[in-house]
């Protein structure tokens, strides 16, 4: 037990070193990982949501204040019918699982997307997981779920031309700050590490205008394979990085 609060108190101050504070990571590699195993799919999904609420603490431990994760892009309503209905079940069944432990340590949980393509069941779990953990002081789990960056930017853009139109404010007015005060992301900094599992190399229309300058790191592992070791290997290949910003 020794060796282990060494070892996050070793992880912690080099994210205080790094100003670390915000973690976007792209959960992929649940259904490849299953297929490996010979598994369905939904096993490996049901896998991945154990990674994320093993990365959730890992953040706690570490000192990391922001998490967010893409679990389900305006994208996947392409996949099968009866995949789609599992992940919105899992969603789900897994906020109300979850929602007593999270919030007694602290989580304040949070959803990136259009939440009215859901159902109002749906919709009534995920807005009750919000109004019970919004003045908690913890992590700030930010789940991205029927979401896409591109509809994002479309969305914000209707936004501040509706302003425009309505005498709000002037066209001269938009600039980077008003156009993310606009954007799901308003109330969080823009991630430094942005974390892709599964091997692939693309960003899949994540956080396009939020990820201008974060560093971005590819992991082999699936996501159902991603733990508070693997978490700690990301700080520290963050540490080492040289941060220019364009400089």
């Amino acid at each position: 037990m020794k060796k282990i609060i060494e070892k996050d108190e070793q992880i912690k101050e080099l994210v205080q070193k790094t100003d670390l504070k915000h973690i976007a990571i792209i959960m992929d590699g649940n259904r490849r990982w299953a297929k490996e195993k010979g598994l369905p799919s939904a096993i490996g999904h049901k896998k991945g949501v154990d990674a994320l609420k093993k990365t959730v603490y890992a953040c706690d431990d570490f000192g990391i204040k922001y998490l967010t994760v893409y679990a389900f892009s305006t994208e996947n309503w392409n996949r099968k019918p009866e995949e789609v209905d599992f992940l919105m079940n899992l969603l789900g069944n897994t906020i109300k699982n979850e929602l007593d432990e999270l919030h007694a340590n602290g989580v304040v949980i949070s959803f990136l997307g259009d939440l009215t393509k859901l159902s109002p069941k749906l919709q009534e779990i995920l807005y009750h997981a919000i109004e019970v953990t919004k003045n908690n002081n913890g992590v700030h789990l930010q789940i991205a779920f029927n979401y896409g960056a591109r509809d994002e930017i479309i969305t914000s853009t209707k936004k501040l031309a509706q302003k425009v139109k309505d005498g709000i404010i002037d066209i001269d007015d938009i600039d980077e700050a008003a156009f993310s005060k606009e954007l799901y992301t308003k109330d969080s900094p823009d991630p430094d590490l942005l974390i892709r599992t599964g091997g692939e190399i693309r960003v899949s229309n994540y956080l396009l205008w939020q990820i201008a300058y974060s560093e971005i790191l590819i992991v082999s592992e699936y996501w159902p394979e991603f733990d508070k070791t693997s978490l700690a290997n990301s700080i520290k290949d963050f540490y080492n990085r040289n941060r220019r910003w364009g400089k």
